[in-house]
């Protein structure tokens, strides 16, 4: 395979268990870019969450967040694109889904990911926007009007009881079926909505057009529902072993778990490298 350009997902993939990336992940992707390769870190997370993780390492450079929505150059921080959530798009889908989930909270990501607005009783185990950050991050609660009178790149849907997988939520939204939205999910504990269209492959599609990329040069790893499109789209998609069944299904193969560096296995297969050499 002539390999261009290595994508990869973050929590579930490249991070493991302890949310640190590997030696061996880190020494794979190295090699990649020593060898020509591009490189890529893309996540439903936000940029400034992203910079924070791949801060020195091989990974540093453009990343791609909200599934999608938004990539920015961590050097400059400059926003390269934006896709965002109509606004009559959001505000019918969230009142939609409270009408069925009274209990859940909404929070809007804005501003390229950096500002988070959310609903009074929102709960998480941290506030929203609570990662380690690359560049300071504004959150701030506000009613639900607030919440959706303004174009978010992510919004967001949570329900407190934990016992309520964030897969039921996104049941009712594909249900629902709201034009202009693209809910899914990425293994946090609530539902994710983008703008119609839009998806780590979309945005996969751009940054390869952009540098004169074939889909069939393209690697990525993924492990989730929000991977599936772009391990679909690539010439190789590899789904990690801890993946859930829509990613495996969408994959041309699947590695070893986030935890045993399946990402640097495949990588290392892929550029000739001995293990240990």
């Amino acid at each position: 395979m002539d390999v261009r350009l290595i994508a990869t997902d973050v929590d579930g993939t490249l991070l493991r268990s302890d949310h640190v990336i590997s030696a061996r992940n880190r020494e794979a992707f190295a090699a990649a870019r020593a060898s020509g390769i591009d490189v890529l870190a893309i996540s439903g997370r936000q940029p400034y969450s992203i910079g924070a993780i791949v801060a020195a390492s091989p990974l540093e450079g453009f990343v791609v967040g909200s599934n999608g929505s938004v990539a920015v150059d961590l050097a400059t921080r400059s926003v390269l694109f934006e896709e965002l959530l109509d606004l009559e798009a959001q505000r019918t889908l969230a009142l939609a889904i409270l009408e069925r989930f009274p209990d859940a909270h909404v929070v809007s990501v804005r501003d390229a990911g950096n500002s988070y607005v959310a609903q009074h009783g929102y709960t998480g185990d941290q506030d929203p926007g609570h990662e380690a950050a690359l560049w300071p991050v504004s959150h701030r609660f506000a009613d639900l009007d607030e919440v959706l009178s303004e174009p978010s790149v992510k919004l967001v849907i949570k329900h407190p009881d934990r016992s309520l997988a964030p897969e039921q939520l996104l049941a009712v939204a594909r249900d629902l079926a709201v034009p202009g939205t693209h809910p899914t999910t990425s293994g946090a504990p609530f539902l994710e909505v983008g703008r119609a269209g839009v998806s780590k492959a979309t945005a996969l599609a751009r940054f390869a057009a952009d540098r004169g990329i074939e889909a069939s040069q393209v690697v990525t790893f993924g492990d989730n529902l929000n991977d599936v499109e772009m391990l679909r789209w690539a010439g190789l998609g590899v789904a990690m072993g801890n993946a859930v069944p829509g990613a495996i299904d969408a994959a041309d193969e699947v590695t070893l778990h986030h935890d045993a560096d399946g990402v640097a296995v495949v990588i290392e297969r892929l550029l000739g490298i001995t293990p240990g050499s």
